[in-house]
């Protein structure tokens, strides 16, 4: 009876041991799982970041092309104003020789005034 006392404490304390053992690796499973799992989140965080950048790009792109077009229209239109400017040149250039010719014509008028004035003024003879 002896040896099967002994007997059953072997078996007893294989199984402690296969116990102890089973739970260290349950453990050491869970423990795995759950850094996988949290990385796992990360990297599902990660992505749904990368298409919220990439929503809010996709529009900056739709502004730059907008503006792009914007821009082109504007140098087609003032590309159309070119004959107009100068034709304004040709009209302010025109001005200012008028300008130039009338101020002539003034101080002319001026010498011809003095001179009628001091014909009026001498008494005949």
């Amino acid at each position: 009876m002896a040896e099967n006392e002994v007997g059953k404490e072997q078996q007893d304390q294989p199984d402690e041991l296969a116990d102890a053992l089973d739970d260290l690796f349950n453990g050491v499973s869970t423990m795995i799982k759950s850094e996988l799992q949290g990385t796992n989140n990360i990297l599902e965080l990660l992505e749904k970041m990368n298409l919220k950048v990439a929503e809010e790009y996709n529009s900056y792109g739709d502004v730059a092309s907008g503006l792009r077009v914007f821009v082109e229209q504007l140098k087609h239109k003032s590309g159309s104003f070119e004959g107009y400017i100068q034709q304004i040149d040709a009209i302010d250039q025109q001005v200012t020789e008028f300008e130039a010719v009338i101020s002539m014509l003034d101080k002319y008028v001026s010498m011809l005034e003095k001179k009628v004035q001091s014909a009026y003024q001498v008494p005949p003879l």
